[in-house]
Formats: C-alpha cells, structure tokens, sequence
C-alpha cells in the first residue's frame, strides 16, 4: 500500500508515524522459511541475512506477513540512505560489511498473523497486533501516535534529521499495490526517483568519471521526458562505480522523445534508461529540477514507476 504526498490532515480519526529513509521491503515467513522482498518484487533476503535469521527466529509456526523499512542509522540514531547504500547492491554480505554497516527493520504494519489475513482489519488493530509481536534487535516497530498536533510531530522529525511523517486513517484497511488517500505522506525535504538516460563530460578531477547524469521520467502521458541534471552528491568511489555501469549500457541515440537543445552541442552521451536513481531538490518548476543532490541508486523501483515530480 502506498501513500500520496500532501500536508498533514486536520480533524480526529489520524495516526501519525514517522517517515524513515530506508528501503520499504514485504516480509513473508512460512514455517521455517523467511524472505524479505523489495517494491519491485525482487528477493533481498540474502543482502540482510541478520534480518531473515532474527525473524525466522520470532515464535510460532504461522504464516507471518510484515510491511516495514530497511534502515541504517548513523552513531546519533538518524536514518542514512548513504550507509544503507554499502548494503543494498551486496547480495552475500560477509561479517565485516554486516559490523560496519548495520542494519535495522522498522516493521510499520502486519497484514497476515499464526495465518490469518488482517488487511481487511482497521489500522489501529493492526498496530495493536503489531505491538504484540515479541520483536528482537534488529527488528522494531516504531511508535505511532493519535490525538497528537501532526505539526509538532514534524518539527520532532526535522531536530532528528528524520524525512517526515506519514498519517494514516486509523479506520483505513490495506489496500496492497494501490495508493491511497488514506495514507498521506508529508516530507520535510523534496526528493523525488530519477531516471538515468546519460551523462555529461567531466573535467579536471572528474574527467575520469563524468560531471553530472542527466535525469529524466515518466509524465502522465506516458512520456519519457528530461527533467534536469544532477553533478553533486557523489562520493569518488560512488562516481567511479557509476561510471563503469554507464559504458556497459551506452547508447547512440537519445531516449527522449525530445532532447534538451543544449545536449548535442555539448555532448552528453546517452545510456539505456534501466537505472533509478533518487535525489533531493529544492523545486521543480516543470522545466528541471532546482539544486538537485544525488543521493544514490535505488533497486526497489522499476523506471516506469517514475514519475515526473509535482510541479511546486
């Protein structure tokens, strides 16, 4: 189940959480079997091999279906999506990666207990369930609160360098593959998913690498369309492992529909368009994207799920 973007709800009938910048990831566990699987589908169970263990580990032998975040926290508890990138594209993590870079799941909701559908339950009695899991480290379900200003719950996010918030209806039953106006997601800063169709040229210290990856997505009608570039953000390993995936898949020929004017005089080499990115920017006008800065690549998106962000 997926949320819309908008402002905070007014009036009763809302629980808020907090939103976590991670990966959202589906937990299925069937007797002794347990799998973690990504947006897209895709197995993920062996890059967390700590998190498949500790929930083959929960009591009973019911089937048991989780909706939850993938996270990785800095020293002072802030979600990284940077330091969840070491483990992300590692798909048999060996104990020194697990020790550098540990990981959490923040389970959110329970949609199947001891082999019982719940998703047809209202979300309070989810959560009420949820809470009655006895959930080991890693493993978590972070709070939720009714009653609460969501206002102040957003400035409690943003002292915590935390993305936002998410507020759900408590009566709202979940709706999985769809997105849904009952479940509303508010960011304290804009990012969006990004397309990568091809990269410019760099010069002095990233002559090796390249000097920014031209970004595109998906409009309303179909389209792939240009919405910006993006040259900072990267660290030098990032921008040389980047580097090295963009010759395996180079193109001749652009993948717009409509080039931006500037990319023959200037250029830019263009890739096959199978890499999603994610970026934070400060708007976007309809034109390209405002201040963007990379954040990283992501594997838990397909590129038609990718949309052209809202205009602001």
């Amino acid at each position: 189940m997926l949320a819309v973007g908008g402002s905070p709800p007014d009036g009763p009938g809302w629980a808020v959480e907090m939103k976590w910048d991670g990966i959202r990831v589906i937990v299925v566990r069937e007797a002794a079997a347990c799998r973690l699987y990504s947006r897209t589908g895709r197995e993920v169970s062996g890059s967390y091999p700590e998190l498949a263990a500790a929930l083959k580990a929960l009591p009973g032998s019911g089937s048991l279906i989780l909706d939850g975040e993938i996270v990785a926290q800095e020293p002072d508890g802030a979600p990284s999506f940077g330091r969840l990138q070491r483990r992300m594209h590692v798909a048999r993590p060996g104990e020194q990666l697990i020790a550098e870079v540990p990981v959490q799941l923040f389970a959110f909701d329970l949609l199947v207990a001891d082999g019982r559908d719940l998703m047809a339950q209202p979300y309070l009695a989810r959560r009420e369930r949820l809470a009655e899991l006895p959930l080991p480290a890693p493993l978590s379900a972070p709070p939720h609160w009714v009653g609460v200003d969501a206002g102040k719950l957003l400035v409690v996010a943003r002292e915590h360098r935390l993305e936002g918030i998410v507020s759900k209806r408590a009566d709202s039953v979940y709706l999985p593959g769809r997105r849904s106006p009952a479940w509303i997601k508010t960011p304290l800063r804009n990012n969006t998913e990004v397309v990568v169709a091809g990269w410019t040229p760099g010069a002095g210290g990233f002559q090796s690498t390249f000097g920014s990856l031209v970004l595109g997505a998906y409009d309303d009608s179909g389209r792939f369309v240009f919405i910006g570039n993006v040259g900072t953000g990267f660290t030098r390993a990032a921008r040389r492992a980047i580097r090295a995936t963009l010759d395996e898949i180079g193109v001749s020929t652009s993948p717009f529909d409509q080039p931006p004017p500037e990319a023959a005089a200037a250029g830019w080499r263009w890739v096959e368009p199978i890499l999603v990115g994610d970026v934070e920017f400060r708007e976007y006008s309809g034109e390209r994207l405002r201040m963007p800065s990379w954040k990283g690549l992501r594997t838990d998106k397909t590129p038609p799920q990718v949309q052209v962000p809202p205009v602001r």
